[in-house]
């Protein structure tokens, strides 16, 4: 079969599974695993054999680490460091040493327990912040959890990928040690790193200022793909010199240029990857021993919820919900174990039929995390957990005019700036770990749901005079403010909306004074951009001003056609053509 006809195979197969894949809320990953195990030699057979197209296809993995390196800044890893260095270093240890056990117990030898452990311990990241990122939960405390926990398996991944070899048969230490090939690895790691601060950002300035966007991009690709030659050349794997080179230009001012180059290159490839891992999935092995890779599958799920859960407990990082959840959506095996595995075999580490096993479970347990994701949000939304944190009591005969519901960053530039002027309020807030965050820094916030009457008759509403609703979610923001309307009627309620279509649910339920949160910064950007593009400061507010007052006229009237898309865009085209008239009458043209 020609390369056309196996790239139009490859991207009708990506094009129907992983839209599907995505709408049934599984997530891409497992959308171009399941493309390449249908198409593969395991399933109709369009495309008999994988490896030719694995290896290339093993760039998109190359590509994703030149980006996690892109976006490890120092001053970042410092801020995070002890959710980063603390839970997720312990997750990693952990984790290796339980499955490690695991293994030994079932007869392997303590080498291979050690490599199969040290690679299972590793998550998907594409997978969980793919995940996490379509259920809108990435800002959650277990969403942040599982970035930091993700970012140090990233991490971990880079020396793994170096030890590996040393792990391998075919590198027994009874004729001893080979210090040759150990100092070359040292020699090359440091020459890469000494060379590219020298070099990388001179070479990429020529690049830019040649003007011509190809020759920057064919830069970018070059310093890529130079990088992981370099180190496969020095016995290493290509994704450490990729890495390296991310990380050597984190804090460069082509960083953000370099990744949007990257970024096309790095999906196309690493889903081609997938589909590519998928086809060598030995399906047949599944079908000759199901039970064996489903326990394999199960002990390596049920192993690392156990470690993640108390872990995330220990360190203070979740409630006990969001601690199911961190334990349920990480419980699976990584993208990384397809490469790493790779790299065992290579060296002699394992034997190649456990390998296919190990894959095939890394495969099934993928498949398996939206379910069983699926099932722990159930059952932590239905069951109470026992050691649930009680709501906070509020003050006694002490009521303040002002309620804010929300302290995240609106709810707290209001509080500042009340505090400022004198005035106290009282701040409710329902994620527990935002309410301990926020004491760190001295403030006062009570802990508990604002969309309740008892809590808020407690916290002071019959004698309040304004309520700030500042919850940024929209079906929790509509919640409140209908209890709040329903149950105390004289507050006045001034609200924050994410966009217009907040916006009108809370007009839906009578709230008129509501304010879109990137609405006066995006004004007062406008402006500045207007002025700086040669307009007069007076006549950067008059357009600004009259685009302000046409905008507010207009989410008025769209209030009343707001459920139908056809209407709305309809009524943002004639807006658009009579403001521009306006102002062309207004300016003399």
């Amino acid at each position: 079969m020609s390369l056309l006809a196996e790239t139009l195979i490859y991207l009708l197969a990506a094009v129907i599974s992983v839209p599907i894949s995505r709408r049934l809320g599984f997530g891409s990953v497992l959308g171009y695993l399941a493309a390449g195990i249908i198409i593969g030699p395991f399933g109709f057979a369009f495309v008999a054999d994988a490896e030719h197209i694995l290896h290339f296809a093993e760039l998109g993995v190359v590509f994703l680490l030149f980006i996690v390196g892109l976006e490890l800044k120092p001053s970042r890893l410092w801020v995070m460091r002890r959710m980063v260095f603390g839970l997720g270093a312990a997750q990693v240890f952990v984790s290796a040493l339980l499955i490690a056990l695991i293994a030994w117990a079932f007869g392997m030898h303590g080498n291979g327990a050690m490599v199969v452990g040290l690679i299972l311990a590793l998550s998907s990241t594409a997978f969980v912040l793919q995940m996490l990122a379509e259920k809108k939960q990435l800002t959650t405390s277990h969403g942040r959890a599982a970035f930091s926990i993700l970012l140090f398996q990233d991490l971990a991944a880079i020396p793994l990928i170096a030890m590996l070899p040393l792990l391998g048969s075919n590198a027994s230490f009874d004729d001893g040690i080979n210090f040759m090939k150990i100092g070359l690895m040292i020699a090359t790691v440091g020459g890469l790193i000494v060379g590219g601060r020298l070099l990388l950002r001179p070479v990429l300035r020529i690049a830019a200022h040649s003007g011509i966007p190809e020759i920057f991009t064919a830069t970018t690709l070059l310093v890529v793909i130079g990088s992981a030659l370099l180190m496969q050349v020095a016995g290493m794997s290509m994704v450490l010199g990729a890495f390296i080179a991310g990380m050597l230009l984190a804090d460069s001012e082509y960083r953000h240029q370099l990744e949007a180059d990257i970024a096309p290159f790095k999906g196309l490839l690493l889903g081609l990857f997938f589909i590519a891992v998928g086809m060598s999935v030995n399906i047949g092995l599944l079908l000759e021993t199901p039970g064996r890779v489903l326990v394999i599958a199960a002990l390596l799920m049920a192993a690392k919820a156990a470690v993640i859960y108390p872990l995330a407990r220990l360190f203070g990082m979740c409630d006990p919900r969001a601690g199911m959840k961190l334990a349920a959506v990480l419980s699976q095996g990584g993208e990384f174990a397809f490469v790493l595995f790779g790299i065992a075999a290579a060296e002699g580490a394992l034997a190649p039929a456990l390998i296919d096993e190990m894959i095939l479970a890394v495969a099934v347990s993928m498949m398996l995390t939206p379910f069983v994701y699926a099932l722990t949000e159930w059952a932590s939304g239905k069951l109470e957990p026992p050691d649930q944190r009680d709501f906070d009591d509020m003050p006694e005969e002490h009521h303040d005019e002002v309620l804010i519901a929300g302290f995240g960053r609106v709810g707290q530039i209001v509080g500042r700036l009340l505090t400022i002027v004198g005035k106290s309020f009282t701040a409710l807030e329902s994620d527990s770990a935002q309410v301990d965050f926020v004491r760190r820094y001295g403030a006062t916030v009570h802990y508990g749901d604002a969309s309740r009457p008892d809590l808020l008759r407690a916290a002071g509403a019959e004698h309040a005079k304004v309520f700030v609703l500042a919850i940024p979610d929209l079906e929790e923001s509509i919640r409140i403010g209908e209890a709040v309307k329903r149950h105390f009627p004289h507050l006045k309620i001034i609200a924050r909306a994410r966009n217009r279509r907040h916006a009108h649910k809370l007009m839906d339920i009578g709230i008129e004074h509501i304010f879109r949160e990137t609405l006066l910064s995006s004004l007062a950007m406008s402006e500045l951009v207007l002025t700086n593009l040669g307009q007069s400061r007076d006549e950067a507010k008059q357009i600004v001003g009259a685009f302000c007052e046409k905008d507010s006229k207009l989410l008025i009237e769209q209030h009343a056609i707001h459920d139908s898309e056809e209407k709305l865009i309809q009524s943002v085209r004639d807006s658009a053509d009579e403001l521009e008239t306006l102002l062309r009458q207004d300016a003399g043209t």
